[in-house]
């Protein structure tokens, strides 16, 4: 997975955030998703990433939510 292709995704989602805040949690999700994919494939995480991801999973515990598992 090319890691811009990774990003152009990433930033397609954050802007159906925007437009879409009645489905953040299925973004968020999908936005999860991603990440571990990047993870699976053994990419080196940058480390704004991996603060974002560390937000993104804090986001989760305070919906009282858990992140989606890998489908990798």
């Amino acid at each position: 997975m090319a890691f811009e292709g990774l990003i152009t995704r990433l930033n397609m989602l954050f802007n159906d955030m925007e437009n879409q805040p009645e489905d953040d949690h299925e973004l968020l999700e999908q936005i999860h998703l991603e990440l571990m994919q990047m993870k699976a494939t053994g990419q080196p995480m940058p480390q704004d990433l991996v603060d974002f991801e560390e937000r993104l999973n804090a986001e989760f515990q305070k919906r009282g939510r858990t992140p989606p598992a890998s489908g990798a």
